[in-house]
């Protein structure tokens, strides 16, 4: 009475979804087969009360032909361009699809009357039935949402059946529960059906068969589990003399639904499972000490023209044993080709994939194996492109180059047939590491680059500075020439002094000249005995006499010391005449020239009753090049030049100063 009540609502049930899809007006096989199959699962639901009772016989050969016809209607929708069941029916696939419930439903004419052999294929055929199901919903893409309630549904009844059948071999018959619920199992899972005829706009899915034989072992894996316990169950019960009862009957269940379960997890469950077992009971592909030596030894020589770029597509290339490879950088939407090995350029196909794989990148970090994005295109998700233009590329392996988190480049590799590799987890991440090193060699010795380039224009503008300091010693010259000039133009000892001076600035000018024009021009030593208060007494007299306040010298006691007199007076030139700016007219700057106390050193000072300084200014500022308080005046490199000047000689270069009373700059010369 229970299981007539389940086949009438089933039966019920299935009228009323097949009234509710002749409505639909979605066109195409698909539809048309999807009709073919809720009839025939409304005339199985029939069945019961027209046969009855019902044989085993009986049940099994409709169960064959419902099967048979979703069966069909699964190998309908593995491609999205079939227009007649011709084209079905003319696909090897499509057999391979039904050999197993056409078997079935012929066993008995061949001999094998036997029910342990039924119930055997009528295990295997709901396996081929979840194999089937993921197979298309793991590459339905887009589509995969629409065509879920689908998948559960026809996913549930083959785990039941599985069960089921499962069950009857291990005692040799079909238990009356299982048939009993087989109608109530039905009519609940119709809603599904129903969503799924709702959401799907297009029942073809494209397919690509993999290459990989046991794709799909950890389903096979769980059901041979499966069938394992059973088997060991079933001993226990035959050993102990007991019945199958209710207990056992619900712990099958229970791993019926793990079985389920494993046929949306078993992708992951897979990838987990096998990286854990190589990881742990097989050797490592490579010898990553060894391997990390050679790419340091490779990205540690030179290309032969100087190209980084070259030297780190080596590095790649000889990482994994290829032979030919490009490396690209991708700046602001174009690609540039900066090296290539044994590669020609870019074709335009090439360059139209890579654009694509340039949006791929940006959104995920993932090696791209041409060869398995053709065949497994459901491992690349979020990555469409036209198939045709990977048959065009020259190149197996596309590998992104990040800086920090953006994308800066790509590079592409190529091995020969014997040499080409099939990307693993383990390639993948020895590939990132090398990756990873690469761009950090690459980025760094661009790092290097920039930084002797900002060295240089360093260089070129301290270069500018001195020679505009000295600019304006000379001019300081002339302005003094000048001045006078009105004054003591009669004079023939001004006359006299007025071309030496001239021949004096001529030759600076020359000097300065000859160091920025010739860079490699030997350095002529200045340098010869020189008595340090007619040294200062000739700066003071030519260059600060006519500026106030007038400088006075004092001589304590000296003797002579070897010094370049030019860049000396340029240094005392500068320290006096700063004395002089810090100081209002009416107060004074003087020079004092003594010996230390142990005769070592020759100790200058200028002592100034001015402004003064800061102690933070003296510490952070003073000696700081191109740091001035004079504005455009100055270029703030006179007390830098003289500290560093004093520091190439051994001495010293010492500053004290109290803001509003005074400052004293004592310059301590080696007399040896």
């Amino acid at each position: 009475m229970v299981a007539t009540i389940g086949y009438a609502l089933s039966s019920a049930g299935y009228a009323f979804l097949l009234l509710l899809l002749l409505t639909v007006r979605k066109s195409g096989l698909a539809k048309y087969l999807l009709i073919l199959a809720t009839l025939t699962t409304f005339l199985w639901s029939v069945t019961p009360f027209v046969i009855s009772p019902m044989s085993l016989e009986s049940l099994l050969f409709f169960d064959n032909i419902k099967n048979i016809i979703w069966l069909l209607f699964l190998a309908s929708c593995l491609k999205d361009n079939f227009t007649n069941i011709g084209d079905v029916l003319a696909r090897k696939e499509t057999w391979f699809i039904l050999i197993l419930p056409i078997l079935a439903l012929f066993l008995p004419y061949i001999g094998l009357e036997k029910a342990t052999w039924q119930f055997l294929l009528q295990t295997m055929i709901p396996l081929q039935f979840l194999i089937l199901l993921e197979v298309i919903f793991r590459q339905s893409g887009d589509n995969g949402w629409a065509i879920k309630p689908l998948i559960l549904y026809l996913a549930v009844i083959s785990v039941f059946d599985f069960v089921t059948f499962a069950n009857a071999l291990m005692v040799d018959q079909i238990h009356i529960n299982y048939i009993a619920a087989r109608g109530y199992i039905h009519v609940a899972l119709i809603p599904f059906l129903i969503l799924a005829i709702r959401r799907v706009k297009n029942w073809g899915v494209e397919i690509y068969i993999s290459r990989e034989v046991v794709m799909h072992s950890t389903l096979l894996m769980v059901a041979g589990g499966y069938l394992f316990v059973m088997a060991m169950i079933g001993y226990v019960v035959k050993y102990m003399g007991v019945e199958w009862g209710s207990t056992i009957q619900i712990i099958l269940i229970a791993l019926s639904l793990g079985l389920l379960a494993t046929l949306f997890l078993s992708l992951r469950f897979k990838t987990r499972i096998k990286v854990f077992i190589t990881k742990h009971f097989f050797a490592n592909q490579f010898d990553y000490r060894q391997e990390w030596l050679e790419l340091t030894h490779s990205l540690s020589g030179e290309s032969a023209d100087g190209n980084i770029h070259a030297t780190a597509l080596k590095g790649l290339i000889e990482a994994i044993d290829y032979q030919s490879g490009c490396f690209i950088q991708v700046k602001h939407g174009n690609l540039k080709l900066l090296a290539n090995i044994k590669h020609p350029s870019l074709t335009t196909e090439e360059e139209q994939v890579l654009d694509i794989f340039c949006t791929f990148f940006k959104s995920k970090n993932w090696i791209v194996d041409i060869e398995e994005l053709r065949t497994k295109p459901f491992v690349y998700e979020g990555l469409r492109i036209n198939h045709a233009l990977l048959n065009n590329v020259s190149f197996q392996l596309v590998i992104p180059i990040y800086n920090g988190d953006e994308l800066w480049g790509m590079a592409t590799l190529l091995g020969s047939q014997s040499t080409a590799i099939k990307l693993n987890w383990e390639l993948r991440d020895y590939l990132k590491a090398v990756t990873a090193q690469v761009s950090n060699y690459l980025f760094h010795h661009q790092a290097a680059e920039e930084l002797a380039e900002n060295a240089q224009f360093a260089a070129f503008s301290r270069m500018s500075a001195f020679v505009v300091h000295d600019l304006k010693n000379v001019l300081a010259q002339i302005d003094l020439i000048l001045c006078n000039a009105e004054q003591h133009k009669d004079n023939p000892e001004f006359i006299d002094d007025t071309f030496e001076t001239l021949h004096h600035t001529k030759a600076r000018m020359d000097k300065m000249l000859r160091q920025l024009t010739e860079k490699n021009t030997p350095k002529e030593s200045g340098e010869s005995l020189i008595f340090l208060s007619e040294s200062i007494g000739d700066v003071i007299e030519k260059k600060c006499a006519a500026y106030l306040p007038t400088p006075c010298i004092k001589v304590d006691n000296e003797k002579p010391v070897v010094l370049d007199n030019d860049k000396f007076s340029n240094v005392m030139y500068h320290l006096i005449s700063n004395a002089q700016q810090a100081t209002d007219d009416n107060g004074t700057v003087e020079v004092v020239i003594e010996i230390s106390a142990d005769e070592r050193y020759m100790l200058i000072k200028i002592i100034d009753t001015g402004s003064g300084m800061s102690e933070n200014f003296i510490r952070t500022r003073l000696f700081k090049p191109f740091d001035t308080t004079k504005g455009n005046a100055g270029m703030g490199i006179g007390a830098f030049d003289a500290k560093a000047y004093l520091d190439k000689l051994g001495g010293q270069l010492l500053v004290d100063s109290e803001l509003n009373v005074g400052t004293t700059f004592t310059l301590r010369i080696p007399t040896n």
